[in-house]
């Protein structure tokens, strides 16, 4: 299996690979709210790709959580006819060692904490995301010893400066 970085040609492909995984409606999502006008981090998102297109894909977005940095991970998908074959979880730990290796300390997501807690995630208590979020599925994982201890509040948006 291959990872590759996701480019610019490759995103509307990726798009088509989140519609056909997610249920329809999925930019209403309070998570996507985080996103809106902000770029995501290149050098973190990753897809898998054969013969037939983009069979898996993973991206991560800048937040801001009570002041602090942090990535915001998802949508990570695989495509329905991939699914059991690990490719979710190459994703998962690549892109988690790349963003170590960039310098960043923690990573939060909105998830199901039986599917991410396998790859060190824990319930956030203190991290807030955009209602109507579930708090129970607000979840972190710290990239350095301690990463989230001390950090509270509510997760906003990275003010992006327009372009000049």
């Amino acid at each position: 299996m291959q990872v590759y970085r996701e480019t610019p040609a490759d995103w509307w492909e990726v798009e088509a690979l989140y519609d056909l995984c997610f249920a329809p409606g999925r930019e209403a999502l309070s998570s996507y709210r985080l996103r809106d006008g902000v770029p995501p981090v290149a050098d973190l998102c990753l897809l898998v790709r054969d013969a037939g297109g983009v069979m898996a894909a993973i991206r991560f977005w800048p937040v801001l959580v009570g002041g602090a940095d942090a990535l915001l991970l998802g949508p990570v998908a695989v495509h329905p006819t991939r699914q059991g074959e690990g490719l979710g979880g190459q994703l998962m730990y690549d892109s988690l060692n790349r963003a170590r290796a960039l310098g960043w300390d923690r990573v939060l997501l909105v998830g199901d904490a039986p599917y991410y807690s396998r790859f060190g995630f824990e319930r956030l208590e203190r991290v807030k995301m955009p209602p109507p979020t579930n708090p129970a599925r607000v979840l972190g994982y710290a990239l350095t010893p301690g990463a989230w201890d001390g950090v509270t509040g509510t997760t906003t948006r990275i003010a992006v400066p327009p372009k000049t």
